[in-house]
């Protein structure tokens, strides 16, 4: 964005997503000054650039919750898609350089740009750019990512930072030899907390839906959508409480065998029992 007329002897502009302004005239024409003159302060043009720096983080923040939701889910995104909202500098930051996936399951590559006709360029795990062209792609969970870790010791080698957690989102493997009975998970109960609030706030602050007295993450998992939950305290308790265990069921509501549970379900459950457990009152003098 270009510089803008503001007055006598002064000009603003968005930088960096901040108002910044340069003088006109005088000795310090042309130069960015280091802070908003008072006269600059309630002046109509900073309003409306500070609105729309306001406009461009909260599309900023969108972007990322809308591709951070295509990847938890692990669904097909069109190609084309991609293509239209790549200009977009909000959009090209959460996308760039997650692992991506085309016809070929066993092929993933980090995307590094799209072209207006649907082309994928993407730097493929033997560090060669390949262009792809499928009809669409998806941006996998990195639970359903083969060798992950290789995966992982190859992307730091390419300095790839990721704005949406994928390959280095926290995982965890359901292990095989469950109790075909058993519908709960124990391994984050009894985390600590001075009240219900300071729980259900910490539960909100990462993202988690609180309803009742459960903290939730829906998810879509193969064909099927799964919400895990984890039982953080009645509403409107005000004495301690303890993280309950946690459990899964499907969109009837029915309980579902820890059997039963799919792998990107599992994973994200387990995240968020683990992301709340972390938060408990540790007594000192007492092992964390």
């Amino acid at each position: 964005m270009g510089w803008l007329s503001a007055g006598d002897g002064y000009e603003v502009a968005l930088v960096d997503g901040r108002v910044a302004a340069r003088a006109t005239s005088g000795r310090a024409a042309g130069r960015q000054l280091k802070s908003l003159p008072r006269a600059l302060r309630d002046h109509p043009e900073v309003d409306r650039l500070r609105r729309f720096a306001e406009w461009l983080d909260r599309h900023a923040t969108a972007c990322v919750a809308q591709v951070d939701s295509w990847m938890v889910s692990s669904l097909p995104v069109p190609t084309g898609l991609l293509a239209r909202v790549w200009p977009d500098e909000a959009w090209q930051s959460a996308l760039r350089d997650l692992a991506v996936v085309g016809d070929d399951p066993d092929e993933v590559g980090f995307l590094r740009g799209a072209t207006e006709d649907g082309e994928l360029r993407v730097v493929n795990l033997d560090g060669e750019t390949v262009r792809l062209s499928p009809r669409t792609v998806t941006l996998p969970h990195p639970v359903l990512l083969p060798d992950l870790d290789d995966i992982r010791e190859f992307a730091a080698e390419l300095g790839i930072v990721q704005r949406v957690e994928q390959i280095h989102r926290a995982t965890w493997q359901r292990p095989e030899d469950l109790d075909p009975k058993a519908r709960e998970i124990r391994e984050f109960a009894g985390g600590s907390f001075r009240s219900r609030f300071a729980l259900a706030a910490r539960a909100s602050s990462l993202g988690y839906r609180v309803s009742g007295g459960y903290a939730t993450s829906r998810v879509r998992d193969g064909d099927r959508t799964v919400e895990a939950a984890v039982w953080i305290g009645e509403p409107y308790w005000e004495d301690t409480v303890e993280t309950g265990g946690l459990t899964w069921q499907d969109m009837d509501g029915r309980a579902l065998p820890l059997r039963e549970v799919g792998p990107v379900a599992w994973s994200e459950g387990m995240r968020m029992a683990a992301a709340l457990y972390a938060g408990r009152t540790i007594e000192e003098g007492k092992n964390a």
